[in-house]
C-alpha cells in the first residue's frame, strides 16, 4: 500500500530541503548547490534567500563570489536567470535549452522578428561580439543590427540570450553596488576549465535527482513547472525512486533511502524574497501557500511573504526614510506568537539597513 503523506508531512519536508526548518551553517557555495541554485532575476533580493537559510549568512562574502566566479548568475530553469555554481550552469544549460527554444520561438515581442534568421550565423556574431568584453544589451544590440539590419536590436540580444549561455557580470548584483545588465558568455568568463568537470551524469535522471533533493517529495508536474521542461513522466517512473501519495491522490517521487522530518516539528518564523524558489517550484503550491494568501493577494508585483508555522501568513515590504528602516508586515491572520515574527524581522531589517539610525518594525 502506497504511504500518504499528509499536508504538514509535505511541508516539512520541504522546508528541510530548502534550509527553512533550521538555518544550515554550509558555506554559500554548497548551499547554492544544495538548492539547485537560487531565482535571481533581481540584483539584490535573493541575498534575503540565503541570509533566511543560513547561519551568520554575510553578504559581502556572498558578492565576492560573483566577483571571482564561484558563483553565476544565468538563465536556466523557466527561462530565468538563477545563481547556481558554474558546474551546475554546465551540466544543467543544455538539459534546459528545449525550454529557452522554445520561449524564444514562441515569445509574443521577439518570437516573429526572428523567424527566419541564419540561427548559426547569428549565434557565431554574438559569440564573437562577446568575447573581448562584456556587452551592455543596447551597445551588444546595436553591433549585432549592423550585421542584420532590419532586425530589431532587442529581438537579436533576446535570441543571442537564449541560444548561448550567457552570464550576467558584476557589479550588477554585488551586495551595496549596482550596475547595468551586461553579459558575456560563460566560456569567455569561465574559461576553459573552469565547471568543466561536468558529471558525467548530467543526463534529465541526474537533474531530477537534484531537484529532488532540493524539492522532494513531489510530483511530475511539480519537476515540470520547476524546470519549464516537458514528457518528464517518461523519465522519472522508470527511476528507482520511493512513491507516495498526497491527499489528494497525486503521485510523489523521493530518493530512494530519503527519510523525511516529523510533520510536528517546530518551523520557526521565516521571511522570502520575492522571487523564492520556494514558491515558484511547485504545481501544487499548498504544502506551503495557504488559500489565505490568495485572498489577500492583491499587489501587482510578487510579494514578499512572510511564514509562520511553514505556512503562508502575510507578507512584508521594507522601507527607508532618510535615516529611518521601516519594516511592514501585512498578516492575514491572527499570530499566536507575535513576538518570534518581530524577533526575526528585526534581526532581517539589520540585515538589510545595517546603517540605519533608526529601525522599526509595523505589524
Amino acid at each position: 500500500m502506497t504511504h500518504v503523506l499528509g499536508r504538514r508531512a509535505l511541508n516539512r519536508a520541504t522546508l528541510d530541503r530548502q534550509l527553512l526548518l533550521r538555518r544550515s551553517e554550509l558555506p554559500v557555495v554548497d548551499a547554492v548547490r544544495r538548492l539547485a541554485g537560487l531565482q535571481a532575476q533581481t540584483p539584490h533580493t535573493w541575498y534575503v534567500g540565503l541570509w533566511s537559510r543560513l547561519t551568520d549568512f554575510n553578504p559581502g562574502q556572498a558578492a565576492e563570489l560573483l566577483v571571482d566566479r564561484s558563483l553565476i548568475r544565468i538563465a536556466l530553469m523557466r527561462s530565468t536567470i538563477h545563481l547556481v555554481t558554474p558546474e551546475d550552469a554546465r551540466a544543467l544549460r543544455p538539459l534546459i535549452q528545449p525550454v529557452l527554444d522554445r520561449d524564444l520561438y514562441r515569445n509574443f515581442t521577439h518570437g516573429k522578428p526572428i523567424q527566419g534568421i541564419d540561427m548559426a550565423q547569428l549565434v557565431a556574431d554574438g559569440i564573437e561580439l562577446l568575447a573581448p568584453k562584456p556587452l551592455p544589451n543596447k551597445e551588444l544590440g546595436a553591433l549585432l543590427a549592423e550585421r542584420w539590419p532590419g532586425r530589431p536590436p532587442a529581438s537579436l540580444v533576446y535570441a543571442i540570450r537564449n541560444q548561448v549561455p550567457l552570464v550576467q557580470v558584476p557589479p550588477r548584483a554585488v551586495w551595496g553596488r549596482s550596475g547595468p545588465i551586461a553579459h558575456t558568455t560563460a566560456d569567455a568568463w569561465l574559461g576553459a576549465n573552469v565547471g568543466a568537470s561536468v558529471p558525467a551524469t548530467a543526463s534529465l535522471e541526474w537533474m531530477i535527482r537534484r531537484y529532488l533533493a532540493a524539492f522532494g517529495p513531489a510530483s511530475v508536474k511539480d519537476m515540470q513547472v520547476w524546470s519549464g521542461l516537458t514528457k518528464l513522466r517518461e523519465v522519472v517512473e522508470p527511476m528507482s525512486l520511493q512513491v507516495f501519495l498526497d491527499e489528494h491522490g497525486q503521485t510523489l517521487y523521493d530518493l530512494p533511502d530519503t527519510t523525511h522530518p516529523d510533520p510536528e516539528s517546530p518551523a520557526p518564523p521565516r521571511f522570502l524574497y520575492d522571487f523564492d524558489n520556494l514558491l515558484l517550484s511547485y504545481a501544487d503550491r499548498t504544502r506551503v501557500i495557504t488559500d489565505d494568501h490568495a485572498r489577500h493577494r492583491t499587489q501587482r508585483t510578487v510579494p514578499q511573504i512572510l511564514l509562520v508555522d511553514g505556512f503562508t501568513a502575510g507578507d512584508w515590504t521594507v522601507g527607508r526614510d532618510a535615516d529611518e528602516a521601516t519594516l511592514t508586515i501585512r498578516t492575514y491572520q491572527s499570530l499566536t506568537d507575535p513576538g518570534a515574527v518581530v524577533k526575526e524581522a528585526e534581526a532581517l531589517l539589520a540585515f538589510l539597513h545595517p546603517d540605519a539610525g533608526t529601525r522599526k518594525v509595523l505589524l
